[in-house]
């Protein structure tokens, strides 16, 4: 159950992030109050899976989810560059969340 929290933690951490753009540095009421309501509920859920999961697996898999989606939605919505590299980098870190798992044992 944790593995399930973590990766829920991880996608509202994309939510606040992508909402951190469209809040126009904080100054567009609506995208704001959605950002900290995923930012809250982001480290809720991260709270509640560091009861079982080791700290440090648990922060890096947390934000190695919120760097690719935040990353693969920058390139969809804000047209930023997709480049073979940057396509190839955001790859790794998704193997090296990957492995984390694999490596904790997680189901």
């Amino acid at each position: 159950m944790s593995w399930y929290l973590l990766v829920l933690a991880g996608l509202f951490e994309i939510g606040w992030a992508i909402g951190l753009e469209y809040s126009d540095g904080l100054s567009k009421p609506v995208p704001t109050v959605a950002t900290g309501v995923a930012l809250v509920i982001s480290m809720v859920l991260l709270a509640q899976a560091v009861k079982d999961l080791p700290i440090g697996t648990a922060y890096a898999v947390w934000t190695g989810i919120g760097a690719v989606g935040t990353a693969s939605l920058g390139v969809v919505l804000f047209d930023e560059p997709a480049s073979l590299a940057r396509m190839g980098f955001i790859s790794l870190i998704v193997v090296g969340i990957v492995g984390l798992h694999l490596a904790s044992g997680g189901h």
